[in-house]
């Protein structure tokens, strides 16, 4: 199994360093030469959902990729990897990637000061730590996305067939699960 891990801006190196922990190769992802080979899923890491965002489309990455993701390619997007994918953004008029059926709030829980850790239960896998930092949430789904963690009444992680995604950073844990997760989602696909 290969995982691409978008490398423009972020905590793409944990990612890296999560998977390698499970036995998963990676490759990051700074251009488009680097989404013309082979692999098995992608990682939106956390940081800039903005500067994330403008880099994708300035480097030809944003269509391509949204055009992958459509076609079934599995993509967990984390934090601002959240924002990319959702399709509508309360606090925002910029939409990015766009293929997921949520709504998200920018910036949900406050600035850096606002930054938490907490432990929650996780949908087939169990309580795991969260760890969130300036963190987004999700304030509504529809059509087939399911709600995988809650905390504090507010949604923070969910699924929609080939997409997952979670406010908080689970790369920045030693908890592997939710990479785990993500990568048994990736098991059976190839891109041609």
């Amino acid at each position: 199994m290969r995982i691409g891990v978008l490398a423009l801006q972020g905590a793409f190196i944990e990612h890296e360093h999560m998977l390698a922990q499970i036995g998963v190769n990676s490759f990051e992802i700074r251009k488009q030469d680097d989404i013309g080979n082979s692999f098995d899923g992608l990682i939106i890491p956390g940081g800039e959902s903005t500067i994330q965002g403008k880099l994708m489309n300035e480097l030809g990455l944003l269509e391509p990729i949204r055009k992958m993701i459509l076609s079934g390619l599995p993509v967990f997007g984390t934090c601002a990897g959240l924002l990319l994918l959702a399709k509508n953004i309360e606090n925002d008029t910029h939409s990015y990637i766009a293929s997921m059926d949520i709504t998200a709030v920018r910036n949900a829980y406050g600035r850096q000061l606002g930054s938490f850790h907490t432990t929650a239960c996780f949908n087939g896998i169990g309580d795991v730590p969260m760890t969130f930092i300036r963190a987004p949430f999700i304030s509504s789904v529809s059509g087939n996305t399911e709600i995988l963690a809650e905390v504090g009444g507010k949604i923070v992680a969910a699924r929609q067939d080939n997409q997952l995604v979670t406010a908080f950073h689970p790369e920045l844990n030693e908890d592997v699960r939710i990479h785990e997760y993500f990568c048994e989602m990736c098991r059976n696909y190839t891109v041609c």
